[in-house]
This record gives C-alpha cells, sequence and structure tokens, in this order.
C-alpha cells in the first residue's frame, strides 16, 4: 500500500465526514445551542422581572403600610377629639343639672323660710294677742308691765 493514496484517502473520507456533519450534525446541535441560549436569556430577563416586580410590591406595601398607619392615627385622634367632646358635654350637663338642682334647693329654701315666717308672724300675734289679753286682765303696775313685756320678747 502506497502511503500517499492512504493519506488521500483518510483525507478524502476526513473531507466526507466534515460535510456529513456539517450538513447533519452541525445544524441540529446549533440549533439546540441556540434554544438553550434563548431559554437562559428568557430566564435571566424573567429573574429580572421578577426582582423588579417583587421591588416594586415591597415598595407599594411599605405604602400601603404608611397609609395604614396615618388612617389608623387619624381615627385615633377623632376618637380622642370625640371623647373630649363627649366629656365636655357631660361636664356641662352635670353643670346644668346642678345650678338646676341648686336652684331648687334655693327656691325650697325660700320657700321654708317664707312658711317659718308666716308661722312665726302667726305665734307673734297670738303672743302679742294674749300678752295684751294679761297686760289688760291684770292691774296696770309699771312693774308687772315691763314684766310682761320682758317675758313677751323672751317667747319671741
Amino acid at each position: 500500500m502506497n502511503i500517499n493514496a492512504t493519506l488521500i484517502g483518510q483525507s478524502v473520507a476526513f473531507f466526507i465526514f466534515v460535510l456529513f456533519c456539517m450538513k447533519f450534525v452541525w445544524p441540529p446541535v446549533i440549533a439546540a445551542l441556540r434554544e438553550r441560549e434563548k431559554k437562559i436569556a428568557d430566564g435571566l430577563d424573567a429573574a429580572n422581572r421578577a426582582a423588579r416586580d417583587l421591588e416594586m410590591a415591597q415598595e407599594q406595601a411599605t405604602q400601603k403600610l404608611s397609609e395604614a398607619k396615618g388612617q389608623a392615627a387619624e381615627i385615633i385622634e377623632q376618637a380622642n377629639k370625640r371623647a373630649t367632646q363627649i366629656i365636655e358635654e357631660a361636664q356641662a350637663k352635670a353643670r346644668a343639672e346642678g345650678e338646676r338642682l341648686k336652684e331648687q334647693a334655693q327656691a325650697e329654701i325660700e320657700q321654708e323660710i317664707n312658711s317659718a315666717r308666716e308661722a312665726l308672724r302667726a305665734q307673734v300675734g297670738i303672743l302679742a294677742v294674749a300678752g295684751a289679753e294679761k297686760i289688760l286682765a291684770t292691774t296696770i303696775d309699771p312693774k308687772a308691765h315691763a314684766q310682761l313685756v320682758d317675758q313677751l320678747a323672751a317667747e319671741i
């Protein structure tokens, strides 16, 4: 065998093998690699989008939490204002009721004083009449008269 013919035969076989691989083997392998590369790129893009979406969701959650805290503070402030208002209304009602009771008690006291004065006047009148009867029934004596007047004054 001739070494040159062997080399040429192997070169031709190798060239046919390379053409066969380039025509039938490499295109599916390259297509698979490109598809895999595309999937990896899409996966990275999806991961980046997910990271951005997560960041936006966290910002929205923080914002909503801040809004909720603000609303809660506002509700608490309104409740405190309402409580203060209710206390003030109750105090005003209590003052008004106290004034009314005070005026009613004052009126009752005035009525009792008037009735006591009337009773005292009636008793003074009775005592004056009784004293006059005693003065007129006894002899007119300055000593006795002074004694009866003192006694009358003591009874009043």
